[in-house]
């Protein structure tokens, strides 16, 4: 625990609730209060304190660490100026502990910073008051210290512990800041996970507490799984034959059950199983070898020890050299591994999570206690059914307004044939291709409640695979869906910065047949394909379409800005949030869109069964809750779901006027009008937003008029926002708005995108900061492997949008880059930055800004259909650009000005 107590006396009673509540190992008090003659104790814990008095002999700050009696510790001596104290306790190993306070009028000497690193023995934790300001741990603004201290952990390649809350509040402006700081060594960042108290126990900071990472119980059990790693894949082939009267049963429930437990029960005999308890050494690269070695080493020291030989010491030494050996090898080689299979949609968390792994850290994700009517719940099996019934709650038809209701019941009753008699191409058999390119492109998931995983169904023989086809072309002709395929498993996993204890702050993680998953994908595949051969998905619609991505989107708008900028007109925009959008899809009109769009015959009727009577079970560790119903929306895990959605979805685009820009990701919807008059706008604008709100009345979505935010980008100031509602609700404007990952502001600097992107990627560097001083993770081509999948990749991320902005705000984007090139190639300070570039083969941001944008720049133009190709060639406003300098041009003018002139005219 680390806290600014200011004044340790009067805050005695507060340490004490502290210590009752928290039981810390070190409390680190900045602030204290205390003159040397003062006697100042606590009950079961050891003082180390160093005070300060002022010019006019006034006890002024001054630091005390309280060591618990319960931990073994020794005190530090530190010859420093600062006010700084350090001991040194026994946690899983020594470390160093030092509570710092950096008073805010007092200038700080970075020689004495460097010295106090210098003093402290590694690996060490520095939690304290640095009074400084910096947007990378939480504040709005940088001030001088705040610089300083930024500079102080890069110089020491220190891991800031900060999550981004704030830890102080001032009384006067009534304002919250981050003021608390935890530094640690790089090795001791896993260990520790950064949170605030939610009391400020009288005084302005709030206590902050560094939680060691939990490890987890070796009582708590887990599903049985199968270990893939170590199957018998040959004889699995063999032995699991799918025979031709096996799926020629009448009843083909019978028959998937029977598929299934075939293919089960030879996975049983080829491929072993994990247990239902924790294995007791759980790190991910240790292996039968580093087992065996071990055995080795403690007999030949068992050997040693009852006979002190000289041999036998030899012995023993080269069974603990060899031992040792191992388990480096095995750390390296599974850190390559998994290094080799990282890509850009590998996340930081998932670097981090895999980091721990091999430390041998593995969270607790057990529920702890949920809430159901103001009372707590504690109890596993009662906790699955709170959780199921709020996960069926959310996708209940109760969930609808009356009015909607009313349309729902009235239009259900309209039956959809579509039984047809013609030939569609769409409705002939599957075929043996579709099947293995299905096969070829699936991602290895978790298996649903059959147990059949996707690389069992990868090792059928071809003999298998023809009889299963069978079986999927009777399911499509007979126009039956299996029972066991309309079950799902649940897993919810808390959703962060949520409280825990809310049952409707889990996310669920469906787990479905991968069996019903493949061939949903044939069936998918040939559905998107009519979609797209048709043209009945709107082209302003970028979600989950080939070609297509969140960049047409940004692209759209920033252009739009830009010409509104360049003729000196308003340009307003709405971003709309539709609530539980894929919860609350009603099936019935997703159907009817099938039915419109002239579907008839197989695709459809499967589409209408697999859509019927979904159910599903909480799944928590081996307990599970009773079945409960999934009324309404889109199947969650499932292939075709996606699809469906964005064929419920698609007709909102119609109902907006032709004069309104629009578009549409998935269920991002963003509309905006541009004009000099700003009540031409607001009409417009309006006109849309109650088509909008008609057409969701009839289609059961719910538009959320609390998140739905406008933006009014213009240059000139002092012009009021525009006023416009939403059901009446009038929508609420802002200076700056995220959508689809990029920060857009009002004059479309790109300044809080940027501010944001470089506060995410300096957090981001603390990983390279921990791999860089491991043994197994210190190699430079891993090290530039994870820099440009985890980093990189997030400046690339819209970087053909937000690269419009000034040269002297990007440039603060280089600082990462170049701080990234150093950490991962261990170059010295002073390195010149081409020599980093040559080094580790990268280019300037500069440089790749400019190559992505012209990957993009030339893929649009390829695309004859791309909604934004005649925008990207449009010369109108070309020689209005140039008569006016000072405005930014549009990506396809820039684009246009980055090529040399000898490329224009020819045809891509």
């Amino acid at each position: 625990v680390s806290w600014n107590c200011r004044g340790f006396r009067s805050k005695v009673c507060h340490i004490k609730d502290l210590i009752y509540e928290v039981h810390p190992v070190c409390i680190a008090l900045q602030e204290t209060y205390l003159k040397p003659a003062d006697i100042a104790k606590i009950k079961r814990y050891s003082l180390v304190r160093k005070d300060n008095e002022n010019e006019s002999g006034r006890a002024s700050g001054g630091v005390a660490l309280l060591v618990s009696h319960d931990t073994p510790s020794f005190v530090v001596t530190l010859h420093t100026n600062l006010q700084a104290v350090a001991v040194r306790v026994m946690l899983s190993n020594l470390v160093t502990v030092c509570t710092l306070y950096l008073p805010p009028s007092t200038s700080v000497n970075d020689r004495d910073l460097d010295r106090l690193v210098d003093e402290l023995p590694t690996p060490f934790i520095i939690i304290g008051d640095f009074n400084g300001h910096s947007p990378v741990w939480g504040s709005k603004n940088t001030n001088t210290r705040g610089r300083q201290i930024e500079e102080f952990v890069n110089t020491h390649s220190l891991c800031l512990l900060n999550n981004g809350e704030d830890t102080y509040f001032h009384q006067r402006s009534r304002t919250f800041h981050s003021l608390d700081l935890a530094l640690c060594t790089p090795s001791l960042a896993p260990y520790f996970n950064f949170r605030v108290g939610v009391d400020l126990c009288d005084s302005d900071h709030f206590p902050i507490f560094l939680d060691s990472v939990n490890v987890g119980s070796n009582d708590a059990q887990r599903p049985t799984r199968y270990l893939f790693h170590r199957a018998d894949w040959t004889n699995f082939t063999l032995r699991a034959f799918i025979t031709r009267n096996m799926v020629e049963g009448e009843n083909l429930n019978e028959v998937v059950n029977l598929v299934t437990k075939t293919i089960i029960s030879i996975a049983d005999a080829s491929i072993p199983k994990s247990g239902l308890s924790f294995p007791r050494n759980r790190k991910p690269w240790w292996n039968k070898y580093c087992t065996d070695t071990n055995r080795d080493q403690r007999r030949a020291w068992n050997v040693f020890r009852r006979h002190p030989t000289s041999s036998n010491q030899i012995a023993f030494q080269r069974a603990k050299s060899i031992a040792r050996w191992a388990r480096r090898k095995s750390e390296r080689e599974h850190w390559i591994k998994f290094v080799s299979s990282i890509n850009s949609s590998v996340t930081a968390k998932d670097i981090w999570e895999n980091v721990r792994r091999a430390c041998g850290i593995y969270p607790e994700k057990r529920i702890s206690c949920l809430r159901k009517n103001g009372q707590e719940v504690r109890n596993i099996s009662e906790m699955v059914d709170v959780l199921a019934e709020a996960f069926a709650s959310i996708c209940s038809a109760s969930n609808y307004t009356e009015p909607f209701l009313t349309h729902k019941n009235r239009m259900e009753c309209i039956k959809l044939r579509f039984q047809t008699t013609k030939h569609l191409s769409y409705n002939s058999d599957l075929t043996i291709s579709e099947l293995h390119t299905a096969l070829s492109v699936i991602k290895h998931t978790s298996p649903g409640p059959d147990e059949v995983n996707y690389s069992m169904l990868q090792y059928l023989s071809e003999h298998s695979l023809l009889n299963i086809l069978y079986m999927f072309n009777r399911i499509w002709k007979e126009h039956v869906f299996p029972d066991c395929w309309k079950h799902a498993f649940i897993i919810p996993i808390p959703k962060p910065g949520k409280d825990p204890q809310d049952p409707l702050n889990y996310r669920p993680i469906a787990l479905t047949s991968c069996m019903c998953k493949l061939f949903e994908r044939i069936v998918n595949a040939r559905l998107v394909h009519i979609l797209e051969k048709n043209e009945y998905i709107s082209p302003f619609q970028s979600g989950f379409r080939k070609s297509r991505s969140t960049i047409d989107n940004l692209i759209s708008l920033e252009t739009d800005i830009r010409v509104a900028f360049l003729k000196r007109n308003h340009l307003v925009s709405i971003f709309f949030d539709i609530y539980k959008a894929y919860d609350r899809t009603w099936r019935y009109g997703i159907m009817k869109n099938l039915y419109d769009l002239g579907f008839r015959g197989n695709l459809p009727i499967f589409v209408q069964n697999f859509l019927k009577q979904r159910f599903f079970r909480v799944r928590l560790g081996n307990t599970f809750s009773n079945i409960f119903c999934q009324e309404e929306g889109v199947p969650q895990g499932c292939v075709l779901s996606v699809t469906l959605f964005v064929l419920a979805i698609n007709p909102i685009l119609s109902v907006i006027p032709q004069t309104v820009q629009k578009n549409l990701y998935v269920d991002d919807l963003h509309i905006s009008c541009y004009a000099r008059n700003m009540q031409l706008i607001e009409r417009q604008l309006q006109t849309a937003i109650n088509n909008i709100v008609e057409w969701s009345n009839k289609s059961g979505f719910t538009i959320s008029a609390q998140k739905t935010i406008g933006i009014h980008f213009c240059k000139r100031p002092l012009h009021p926002d525009p006023e416009l509602f939403l059901s009446g609700v009038p929508i609420r404007f802002q200076d700056n708005y995220k959508f689809l990952g990029i920060v857009f502001d009002k004059r479309l600097t790109f300044l809080p995108h940027i501010a944001s992107l470089r506060k995410r990627c300096l957090r981001s560097l603390n990983i390279l900061r921990t791999l860089s001083n491991t043994s197994w993770g210190a190699d430079r081509s891993c090290l530039l492997r994870v820099y440009r999948s985890i980093i990189r990749s997030m400046i690339d991320y819209g970087s053909v949008v937000y690269g419009s902005a000034r040269p002297s705000y990007l440039k603060r984007l280089d600082y990462v880059h170049h701080q990234a090139l150093r950490l991962s190639l261990g170059a010295f300070r002073t390195s010149p930055i081409p020599s980093l570039y040559a080094e580790a083969f990268e280019p300037s941001l500069s440089s790749r800004r400019d190559k992505l944008s012209l990957s993009y720049y030339f893929r649009i133009l390829s695309n004859d259909k791309h909604p934004l190709r005649g925008t990207l060639l449009n010369g109108n406003n070309n020689r209005l650009f140039n008569a006016r300098p000072s405005c930014i041009p549009h990506f396809g003018l820039r684009m246009r000005n980055i090529l040399p002139d000898t490329f224009h005219g020819v045809k891509v």
